[in-house]
């Protein structure tokens, strides 16, 4: 999938989000579709590589509840904007965990794509907001 526009990005952070956390779908195909090969993916500090991706896939697979009729709708896009091969976002990932608890967090995402039009670098920083129970 190429991300030439903010529709673009806002479709990738919802599907993307969803299709890691909920499909049985291989997670190295799901990267293969949205990222560059090489890509590099910095969360809050931490590079996270391909392998290490797929690996965290995995546990979150587990803990996620997954929605009566399958519809999710936990990817609140806020701002998404594309220029050239720059992309940023703001957004809220709000999802259920099997042991009842949701969990909140704010994501200010900045980007760069491949020619392609898939990612090749994200820096991203995230703020937890799910409530202390």
């Amino acid at each position: 999938m190429a991300i030439r526009s903010a529709a673009d990005l806002a479709d990738f952070l919802v599907t993307y989000t969803r299709d890691m956390a909920l499909s049985a779908e291989d997670p190295g195909a799901i990267l293969d579709r949205y990222f560059a090969p090489d890509f590099e993916y910095c969360n809050d500090g931490l590079v996270i590589d391909r392998q290490r991706m797929i690996d965290h896939v995995r546990p979150v697979r587990k803990n996620v509840d997954r929605p009566d009729g399958g519809d999710w709708s936990g990817a609140e896009i806020h701002d998404a904007l594309v220029e050239g091969d720059r992309i940023a976002a703001r957004w809220t990932l709000r999802t259920r965990l099997r042991k009842g608890k949701t969990f909140v967090a704010e994501v200010y995402l900045f980007g760069r794509l491949a020619a392609d039009g898939r990612i090749r670098r994200i820096d991203q920083v995230t703020r937890d907001l799910t409530e202390a129970g």
